[in-house]
């Protein structure tokens, strides 16, 4: 909290006019009971000698304070409500830039679910933390500073009960809270793992019902359901146990100081030979209790309040432990811009793995120079795609080289190397927008007669005409009004688009019929004319015209050449080959 406390910095004029207010509202609500206490004493004066003109003045005088102190109090739960969202929007935004720092590893190990999680529940807790419990933190702080100062003024024997009665309430609290906080944390997570099952089989619907395991589905839900109640409830449970007991220990104080001060008072009354520091008078006793009760109540409201701060602790951990995350590694101080690439690639005995103990690529060795295409066949978990996060140094190597027109890549920086690439994946992305803006995505200098130039190149401007808004047709979540091959057309057109001179297309038209892949096949023979290719396929009839095929088995090259010399040698490409047309 103290680190989220550290976001006030940012807004100082906000700030101390949230301390004035504070402190004017509590100094003027702390003056009311010595106020009502004089007045009490000008009452009791007795029959016929009662002050009225001081009544009336201290009357008049509580109800200006109180009203002061109401509108100060209304004034600063306003103020700390906008400059809580304010801090809530930057830290927002400070989280989400992050996330654009950080490594694709990250996002491959962690659910998406559970970074949204972090995003909207965990700050939303942080917000109310901040906007309403961090104000009665300071504000209780500031009233039981005062009322101990009150009523130290007024009698000290009576303050000698708190010395009991107060580190009763604090070695409470400390024990219970010690083991409650895990149980928040445990919150927390099983609520983020919820959310990452949620999202997961909610975009996954259509495979959900095809395999008819919405059973099976729900079942696993209510198993992740049920673990997250069970969390809320037994962190919800202990914590509810803090602040009944310290209102109880509280309530004992309130009795105990109400006793002796009437005894006190009758003493004091009975003439009897005291001394001064024992003496009081009613309105002594009436403001002291008073002073009690204020002294009393805001430790009643932060043991109540202490499940929300062990829950905001909680998310605040969760939100700061993913601003802790490393970003990608820095470029090197002396890596140099590379505008545009001419194209030449090479791999020089690459070893690679995800994780140290399980190997990718072993010693991978290739050599394309700038106008080739290269195809890269293999069955499933060759190392295919691997080969591909590499040249886009989503990873970086742990043996040998990669090179880019004869330097390493690790001495270019990652914007103008991967600026130099345009990629056609296989998982097509499209977010929410217009199609336009879909297929222009990454350009800002492009009109319209170039996207649609594009789109015919990648034939879906025909479909996109047949739209109701053609090219200002809005695109819901991820394309989920148009087709799969569709949003691959579109992502194709995309690529079209692009002027970079090395182009990776990995699996780009799995998703489109026989027919169409043939057209797109003859538009992208134009696409990576004069360009460096990369091209990974499963389906060899995308993979004959490329000038270098590689065949990739357990991360290594165990064969190289054209379509016609590898099928010449009858190897494992060979077998590929017939098993698909023969």
């Amino acid at each position: 909290m103290l680190r989220m406390a550290g976001y006030l910095k940012h807004y100082p004029v906000a700030v101390c006019t949230a301390l004035f207010l504070m402190l004017g509202s509590n100094i003027l609500a702390l003056a009311g009971p010595k106020i009502s206490g004089l007045a009490i004493d000008a009452i009791a004066g007795g029959r016929g000698r009662v002050d009225f003109p001081a009544v009336r003045r201290y009357v008049l005088m509580l109800v200006v304070f109180y009203l002061l102190s109401a509108v100060m109090a209304y004034l600063l739960s306003v103020l700390m409500v906008r400059l809580g969202q304010k801090i809530i929007y930057t830290l927002r935004r400070q989280v989400f830039e992050h996330l654009m720092t950080l490594p694709v590893s990250y996002f491959d190990s962690h659910p998406t679910g559970d970074i949204i999680s972090r995003i909207s529940y965990d700050i939303d807790t942080l917000n109310t933390s901040l906007s309403h419990d961090l104000l009665q933190l300071a504000a209780s702080t500031v009233t039981v500073v005062g009322a101990l100062f009150m009523m130290f003024s007024i009698s000290r024997p009576l303050l000698l009960i708190f010395a009991v009665t107060v580190p009763a309430s604090i070695l409470f609290t400390r024990f219970k809270t010690k083991h409650i906080h895990p149980l928040f944390r445990a919150r927390s997570v099983k609520l983020g793992e919820l959310n990452g099952y949620a999202e997961e089989m909610l975009s996954g619907q259509k495979t959900v019902r095809a395999y008819s395991a919405e059973d099976v589905t729900i079942s696993r839900f209510d198993t992740r359901n049920e673990a997250a109640v069970g969390a809320y409830y037994k962190a919800e449970w202990y914590g509810a146990m803090i602040g009944p007991a310290v209102n109880l220990i509280n309530n004992i104080s309130i009795a105990l100081i109400t006793l002796f001060g009437g005894v006190l008072f009758l003493l004091t009354q009975t003439k009897a030979d005291l001394l001064p520091i024992f003496m009081i008078t009613l309105g002594g006793v009436s403001s002291f209790v008073q002073y009690s009760r204020k002294f009393a109540g805001p430790i009643n409201e932060l043991a109540n309040m202490m499940s929300e701060f062990q829950s905001a602790l909680a998310a605040a951990e969760r939100v700061f432990r993913l601003l802790d995350e490393p970003s990608e590694v820095p470029d090197r101080e002396d890596a140099v811009k590379l505008p545009r690439a001419r194209g030449d690639v090479r791999f020089e005995d690459v070893t690679f793995g995800y994780t140290p103990d399980k190997t990718v690529l072993h010693h991978f060795s290739l050599s394309v120079t700038s106008g080739q295409t290269v195809a890269i066949v293999g069955p499933t978990g060759a190392g295919k795609t691997t080969v591909i996060n590499l040249l886009m140094r989503f990873y970086d190597i742990s043996e040998g080289a990669i090179c880019l027109d004869g330097r390493d890549v690790r001495e270019i920086t990652r914007e103008t190397l991967r600026k130099n690439y345009t990629m056609v994946l296989q998982d097509t992305w499209l977010f929410y927008g217009t199609i336009f803006e879909n297929i222009a995505y990454g350009r800002e200098d492009v009109t319209r007669e170039d996207v649609e130039r594009a789109a015919r190149a990648a034939y879906i401007h025909d479909f996109i005409l047949s739209l109701p808004q053609r090219y200002d047709t809005i695109l819901s979540d991820d394309g989920v009004n148009i087709s799969k091959g569709q949003k691959q057309l579109i992502t194709i057109a995309r690529a079209m688009l692009s002027d970079a001179p090395i182009l990776i297309l990995d699996e780009a038209t799995s998703n489109v019929d026989s027919r169409t892949e043939q057209k797109i096949q003859a538009a992208m023979h134009a696409l990576m004319r004069h360009r460096t290719a990369f091209v990974i396929a499963h389906r060899l009839s995308t993979v004959q015209n490329a000038d270098v095929i590689l065949v990739v088995q357990k991360g290594s090259v165990i064969e190289r050449g054209t379509h016609e010399e590898l099928l010449a040698a009858g190897g494992f490409y060979a077998t590929l080959y017939r098993s698909q047309f023969t």
